[in-house]
């Protein structure tokens, strides 16, 4: 896989700093998250690419066949291209630790990449993610926040709970974080990231 696998937008950072990659949501692109990441880590070089399937124009990293129901031979396929292109952009970055942020479509691609290429990401938060299916064991010791709202229509309560259960029982170090809303990011989910973030120079 190589670095321009996706159309995307690129801050090169300090030698040795972290890589964060900024995932967004349907209907987003390479835009909606790269400024936010990259005031959260001004030191790290920071990859933020566009999905490449288009819902009715709008910009995903995988197709659905409709709410909650995944196309997970997509899902497959996307999670393989995305893990190629990250590990190229930390090679070609000679970067340190690699993190991933991302919105609800973002965060369910790099949630799928956790979950599928284990040891790629060291730290990740997930902000609205949604894992409609109960994902296979594999070890992990990475770092991962979960933000979520407790009356998100398109993210349940109790599939937001299953996922953080499931990386804490495969060994990942978990926060999760929630605010009284729904599928919109709020002001706690912010200052959640932050903390999570400080130890790697936010």
């Amino acid at each position: 896989m190589t670095t321009d696998a996706y159309i995307h937008l690129k801050r090169p950072g300090k030698p040795g700093a972290p890589i964060l990659f900024a995932f967004h949501g349907t209907g987003g692109d390479e835009n909606q998250f790269f400024d936010f990441a990259s005031r959260l880590l001004p030191d790290a070089t920071v990859i933020s690419p566009r999905g490449d399937v288009s819902e009715h124009g709008a910009a995903r990293f995988f197709r659905r066949r409709a709410e909650g129901l995944y196309d997970l031979e997509d899902l497959s396929r996307a999670t393989e291209k995305m893990a190629g292109f990250v590990a190229a952009h930390r090679e070609a970055a000679g970067a340190g630790p690699v993190i991933g942020l991302g919105f609800s479509n973002g965060a369910n691609i790099l949630a799928n990449v956790l979950i599928e290429k284990p040891g790629l990401f060291d730290a990740s938060v997930l902000m609205h993610p949604l894992i409609p299916f109960e994902p296979k064991a594999r070890p992990g010791k990475g770092r991962v926040l979960i933000t979520a709202g407790e009356r998100d229509p398109i993210c349940p309560v109790p599939l937001t709970q299953a996922l953080a259960d499931y990386f804490t029982t495969q060994g990942e170090a978990v926060t999760l974080d929630w605010h009284s809303g729904g599928h919109e990011i709020r002001g706690n989910e912010i200052e959640a990231v932050k903390v999570f973030l400080a130890s790697y120079g936010a």
